[in-house]
C-alpha cells in the first residue's frame, strides 16, 4: 500500500505508523501505539538490568615479606569478597632487591591458594607482570 493510504489508515485507528524496516524496498512499516510500545520495551530493558548480577572484580595486595598475621587478614577479607560473589586480583609486589627472589611469591600465592580454596577457585594461575606476580580467583559456583 502507498505511504499516503498507510497513514490515512493509522490516522483513522488513532494510531501511529512506524517504519520497521526502513532499509528494505518497499519500506516495511507497522501500525501499532508508539508510546506504548516504548514504554513496555523500557520496562523489559529495566526488568533485565534487575536480574542481572554485577560482578566486580576487588584486589588484595601484598609485599613477598608479609607476616603470618597480615597473611591471616588478606586470606580472611579474601574469602569474604569471594562470598559476596566478588572476583579476586591477588598480586605480590616486589620492593627494590626482593624481585630477585620471585619464588618467595610464587610460595605465598601457593598458601594464599590453599587458605581460599574452601571459597574460591583460581581462574588465571600466577604469572609475573612488572615487579609483582598476579593470579586471579573467582568463588565457587553455587550448587
Amino acid at each position: 500500500m502507498s505511504a499516503k493510504d498507510a497513514q490515512k489508515a493509522a490516522f483513522e485507528q488513532e494510531l501511529d505508523l512506524v517504519k520497521i524496516a526502513p532499509q528494505a524496498t518497499p519500506p516495511v512499516c507497522r501500525i501499532m501505539d508508539y508510546g506504548k510500545f516504548c514504554f513496555e520495551q523500557a520496562k523489559r530493558e529495566k526488568e533485565a538490568r534487575k536480574n542481572q548480577k554485577v560482578v566486580s572484580i576487588k584486589e588484595i595486595r601484598m609485599f613477598s615479606t608479609i607476616d603470618t598475621h597480615d597473611f591471616e587478614t588478606k586470606v580472611n577479607q579474601a574469602v569474604k569478597f569471594l562470598q559476596g560473589g566478588d572476583k579476586l586480583k591477588v598480586s605480590v609486589r616486589f620492593r627494590k632487591r626482593a624481585i630477585a627472589h620471585p619464588e618467595l611469591g610464587n610460595e605465598l600465592l601457593d598458601r594464599f591458594k590453599e587458605a581460599v580454596s574452601s571459597a574460591g577457585t583460581v581462574d588465571k594461575p600466577a604469572k609475573m607482570e612488572g615487579r609483582s606476580i598476579v593470579m586471579f580467583v573467582s568463588p565457587k559456583a553455587n550448587k
